[in-house]
């Protein structure tokens, strides 16, 4: 399984990626939760419609620099961010936890 780090992460975190337009759309959908986080690859945007609890998104840039990152209750429409090309995805109060805030760069280690 990927693993996603940061100079901060205390330990490594199970990294989930949703590189298919399915598997982009269908995210966090209809779960209760999530044990690490979900990376979608390419993305710009999300939205909480359908969403179950709250969650944590990072917007990276091409280079997986962290641009933003908001909490979003569920029922939200995010709006698309100019210059974003994947989008991190978490239950809400993770990132702070690991580290995740503008500038901080994201290492994704796949096996």
């Amino acid at each position: 399984m990927p693993m996603l780090t940061t100079p901060e992460t205390p330990h490594p975190v199970p990294l989930e990626v949703a590189r298919s337009a399915r598997a982009r759309r269908r995210g966090l959908l209809g779960r209760d939760g999530i044990d690490g986080a979900l990376l979608l690859s390419p993305a710009s945007a999300v939205h909480t419609l359908g969403m179950r609890f709250p969650i944590d998104v990072a917007y990276l840039d091409r280079t997986l620099r962290v641009m933003a990152v908001r909490t979003m209750p569920p029922g939200r429409i995010g709006l698309p961010r100019p210059r974003a090309r994947h989008v991190l995805e978490a239950e809400a109060g993770a990132m702070e936890r690991w580290g995740i805030r503008p500038g901080v760069r994201v290492d994704v280690r796949e096996p």
